[in-house]
């Protein structure tokens, strides 16, 4: 019998977030992979009951969280608490790719 891999493979293409980890394969948290064209937002959205990390691979942007911006790109590491209202924005001028990795807060289900 075959055991189920854990490994794929993805080809990502601009303007695309994909999960590459999802909640159901885990004890409830999910990571992914998104790439920003030039001017693109991810669009705002809250992290809920969760908490966020994001980590900035390429590329240059702006993350808008608890009404102030930060300026991010390559090597950038942020933590993003639970219940905050954020975006992430391309201000450069070639493509911002970034990792995110959510997982809930302990105690919550």
């Amino acid at each position: 019998m075959e055991e189920e891999s854990l490994i794929e493979v993805l080809k990502l293409s601009a303007s695309k977030s994909v999960e590459l980890l999802s909640r159901a394969r885990t004890s409830g948290m999910r990571a992914g992979i998104t790439v920003l064209r030039p001017g693109q937002a991810v669009g705002e959205h809250s992290t809920g009951r969760n908490e966020e990390v994001l980590i900035f691979l390429r590329g240059r942007g702006k993350l808008m969280a608890d009404g102030r911006e930060h300026d991010v790109g390559e090597g950038t590491l942020a933590y993003i608490p639970p219940h905050t209202d954020h975006n992430v924005l391309n201000t450069g001028d070639g493509l911002l790719c970034y990792v995110y990795v959510v997982a809930p807060i302990a105690g919550s289900s």
